[in-house]
């Protein structure tokens, strides 16, 4: 079994070069999909791209070991979250370990460090007579509503025999996560006539009416954690709904034209984001057709902009079984309230867990860090996964 304490400084080493990329989702992948390639390509391994509709951005798969059944998908998003307005005490795309044991730098945690991780044993991997693969999924924009992974999972569909567990590397401390929340966001657009504000009898708010919308969902939000099943092994345990972005008017003095807002809704397995938003679809309807009946160009709609699925606890799931394993974790079931492409890769039928390096904690937020010992486990599962490779079992 190759060394934990040899494969933790590469993948340091790897994750200095991932996090200089800036993978800012608004921003392209591709260079550092080009690094990840170049890297592959030093030790041998095959790779193709699954790129988006306009060539911006590209998933990557990889596969190293043979073309067999049985294998093990290592999966995990290159784009990261914006440190706009963030108040970092060091650059957030230059690595910075400091002597707290804490290692600084956009996506060391969600989730740079699980890339890193994986790469780190790829050499191992390439030297070792496998006989299982170990694939390597690399997917875009998975900050931004898991829109790179479907593409990516019908990629592996497609093109591999089938693998028997997929191991997503969200930051999860290292031990495995059984289960995740769905994430459906929503944006809703309400134009507007515009007058003079003294004058509200000749136009209409888009402001005021997106207003009642929102205040809408804050009830309905508030319904929703009354609601909440007791039982719930979520933290928190309901569905929680949040108004995340809003945009709307051009000045004090004038009914706004336009005003859009963004909103999320997470939902445990088992609920149906569309019934729980069924009442305000038909406020939207309502909405839009009283204002067009004063004004035609006026109105309302509502977009779906992303769908993940949660992830379900699998009864003897296989994957999770997997990653207790290999990271040494034998505490009670884990569930998480974010959402993650592991979902997606449930969806399609793989028996799918959590497990990746750093804490939730610190994902999105300034001065984002991964702590040094949890590289050091993430290493030691890295190591156990090529012992696992080499001998399959």
């Amino acid at each position: 079994m190759p060394s934990a304490e040899a494969l933790t400084p590469r993948a340091i080493d790897i994750l200095a070069s991932l996090v200089a990329f800036d993978t800012t989702s608004r921003l392209s992948n591709l260079a550092l999909i080009e690094w990840v390639e170049a890297y592959l390509d030093g030790h041998g391994v095959a790779h193709r791209r699954a790129p988006n509709h306009d060539g911006t951005k590209s998933n990557l798969l990889a596969t190293v070991g043979p073309i067999v059944e049985g294998g093990v998908v290592l999966s995990g998003h290159t784009d990261v979250v914006p440190v706009d307005g963030q108040a970092w005490v060091t650059d957030p795309f230059v690595l910075t370990p400091k002597d707290d044991g804490r290692i600084y730098g956009r996506g060391t945690c969600d989730m740079k460090g699980f890339l890193a991780l994986a790469l780190a044993a790829v050499p191992d991997l390439a030297a070792a007579d496998l006989k299982k693969p170990v694939h390597l999924a690399f997917s875009y924009d998975e900050e931004i509503g898991c829109l790179g992974a479907p593409d990516l999972i019908a990629l592996i569909e497609s093109e591999l025999p089938r693998p028997a567990l997929v191991v997503v590397g969200e930051p999860t401390d290292m031990v495995a996560v059984s289960g995740h929340k769905g994430i459906s966001s929503f944006v809703v657009t309400v134009t507007g006539k515009e007058a003079h504000s003294s004058q509200t009898h000749l136009g209409v708010s888009a402001n005021m009416e997106a207003v009642k919308l929102m205040a809408a969902l804050s009830d309905l939000a508030d319904r929703l954690e009354r609601e909440a099943d007791p039982a719930s092994a979520f933290v928190p345990k309901h569905t929680t709904l949040t108004i995340g972005l809003v945009h709307g008017g051009t000045a004090g003095n004038i009914l706004a034209r336009e005003c859009s807002f963004q909103f999320d809704l997470r939902c445990p397995p088992g609920q149906d984001p569309l019934e729980v938003l069924e009442p305000f679809f038909g406020q939207v309807a309502a909405t839009d057709a009283a204002m067009k009946a004063r004004f035609p160009e006026a109105g309302a709609k509502i977009s779906r902009r992303s769908g993940t699925p949660a992830m379900s606890v699998e009864k003897d799931g296989a994957a999770e079984a997997f990653a207790r394993r290999l990271a040494g974790d034998n505490g009670p079931a884990r569930v998480v309230p974010y959402a993650a492409e592991a979902g997606q890769f449930q969806q399609a039928g793989f028996s799918t867990v959590i497990c990746g390096p750093g804490s939730i904690d610190q994902a999105h937020q300034a001065n984002e860090f991964v702590e040094r010992s949890q590289m050091e486990r993430g290493a030691a599962f890295m190591a156990r996964l090529v012992d696992w490779a080499a001998r399959g079992e």
